[in-house]
């Protein structure tokens, strides 16, 4: 079982702050993004695209011994050939496990982990595995055998036992049959495949969720009683997090007991006032937890950055992933893991053409957007789509020049992307202009993207953004989710708000007979 993801797909745009300077051609090109930022250190990108590795930042490169450039980022490849599927971070390091089973460790030059600007492989000999887990010194290794191994700092028991810390030889901290691990600045968590929790490292503040405020050196079981099974683990800085799969969640460590909004530490697993939760987002060196429920919303709660205490409450302005979420709560917006930029749909198709788009050397026709243009090759075009197909037939066979109105570049951009690989972006931005564009090509395989999309994003919130969409273009497979949306958050409301005021009640009834006569008519 590997690393439960937290987000499964952000806007880019969140971070167009932080990388307003690279090129905009680049920017579309990334498929994947973490963002390295630890104990209030911010190091850099990690960036993949389809077929490449870059970092960007002025640490993250020095790391590397890459020069760093604001306008392009550094391709790396060590891990050419390879997948990347998870990455982490501690203070001053970053870690990153490949879909082989290896680890590769980069950190400060001034740090104990000694990885000589580069990355460094961290290796068992013929082990392989599946999940990291970084704190602030030390890191947790996941075998796919279920065992568990630590490295770095051992100075409250991180590393289990009395043994010296130890940055270049794994210790085996004799964990089996382990499905999930986490960690938080200096304490240890896993999850067993028996749906047993053990605890290790650092307690002073309940975090172990062992009844007490003593650290450990040896895992220690953690109990406490619930009637579901453990969907996952999380760790923040001083506490720790227990996610069931009946949607509750519990807590233990620093401030995870709220009464009458007095903030209080708890030593046992404590539950949190947050019902039907989905998903829970925190990081090893933070002190507030954000989580996501069945209904689409986002709750926060912990000490923010701002030396305010929050007991747990809804995030305004629905957020669309947990990244957005903390973009409203702090100054810059956190990946919580490697993360894949909007959503994308994909093709099953494996074989991508992708080289022949925006190809300064083989290209015979350009679409002119604005003051922006983009290059293509009118036989694939053809090919791909009957549009494109009487469109480069008859009088237009020999022009090379197309000027587009009615679509931004992005837009114009992502569905040419889709010809040529198979996959396109969607978001809520562009979602109008994808639907429309596919409707006036006459494209299905857009249109059954888009559909996916809205139903996918369907919910009170963005009711009435999408209701425009789906009835002016006749979307179809929508009604049962309408159906419940509307029963089951909408009308609610709407009678609340008739039985406070009757002159609503007759202004509703006047809107009702209005609309069935206009039926009869």
């Amino acid at each position: 079982m590997k690393q439960i993801p937290i987000d499964t797909c952000i806007d880019i745009q969140l971070f167009e702050n932080d990388l307003k300077d690279i090129d905009r051609k680049f920017i579309r090109k990334i498929v994947y993004i973490y963002k390295i930022s630890a104990f209030r250190n911010h190091i850099g990108f990690l960036f993949t695209t389809n077929h490449s590795t870059y970092v960007y930042g002025h640490e993250i490169c020095k790391w590397l011994s890459l020069q760093h450039d604001s306008k392009r980022p550094q391709e790396i490849d060590i891990f050419d050939g390879q997948k990347i599927i998870q990455i982490d971070s501690g203070d001053k390091f970053v870690v990153v496990l490949t879909n082989d089973g290896l680890v590769y460790l980069a950190s400060n030059d001034n740090s104990k982990w000694r990885t000589k600007n580069t990355f460094r492989l961290i290796s068992t000999g013929n082990d392989r595995f599946e999940m990291i887990a970084c704190g602030k010194y030390h890191l947790l290794l996941l075998g796919r055998d279920g065992a568990v191994y630590a490295l770095g700092d051992n100075l409250f028991g991180q590393l289990t036992g009395n043994v010296l810390s130890s940055y270049d030889v794994l210790v085996n901290t004799y964990l089996k049959n382990v499905k999930l691990i986490a960690c938080g600045a200096k304490h240890c968590l896993a999850l067993t495949n028996a749906n047993t929790i053990c605890s290790w490292g650092w307690n002073k503040f309940g975090q172990l969720g062992l009844g007490n405020k003593s650290s450990r050196r040896t895992p220690s079981p953690v109990s406490f009683s619930n009637d579901s099974p453990i969907k996952n683990i999380m760790a923040g800085a001083w506490y720790s997090l227990f996610l069931l799969e009946n949607g509750q969640i519990f807590g233990c460590g620093y401030y995870q007991r709220s009464l009458n909004d007095q903030k209080q530490d708890a030593k046992v697993p404590t539950k949190i006032a947050i019902e039907n939760v989905q998903s829970v987002a925190c990081k090893n060196d933070d002190l507030f937890s954000l989580a996501f429920d069945q209904s689409s919303n986002y709750y926060v709660w912990g000490m923010m950055r701002d030396e305010e205490f929050v007991s747990p409450k809804k995030v305004d302005h629905q957020p669309e992933s947990f990244a957005a979420a903390s973009a409203i709560l702090c100054k810059s917006p956190m990946t919580y893991g490697l993360t894949l930029t909007i959503d994308i749909f994909e093709s099953t198709d494996s074989i991508s053409f992708i080289g022949l788009l925006d190809n300064p050397d083989n290209y015979d026709v350009e679409f002119i957007i604005g003051n922006e243009r983009i290059l293509a090759s009118k036989c694939h075009l053809k090919m791909s789509s009957k549009y494109y197909s009487r469109m480069f037939s008859g009088v237009w066979q020999e022009n090379d020049k197309v000027i587009i109105k009615d679509y931004n570049y992005d837009v114009y951009y992502s569905y040419l992307v889709m010809l040529h690989n198979g996959n396109v972006r969607i978001n809520q931005s562009n979602i109008a202009q994808l639907i429309d564009l596919a409707n006036c090509y006459g494209d299905e395989r857009l249109m059954k993207h888009c559909r996916s999309f809205i139903r996918r994003n369907l919910n009170e919130q963005t009711l009435f953004t999408y209701l425009p969409l789906i009835s002016n273009y006749q979307l179809d497979g929508m009604n049962d989710k309408l159906v419940e949306i509307t029963i089951e958050d909408v009308l609610p409301k709407i009678t609340d708000n008739l039985l406070e005021n009757k002159e609503n009640v007759t202004k509703f009834l006047e809107l009702i007979i209005s609309e069935s006569f206009i039926k009869k008519e």
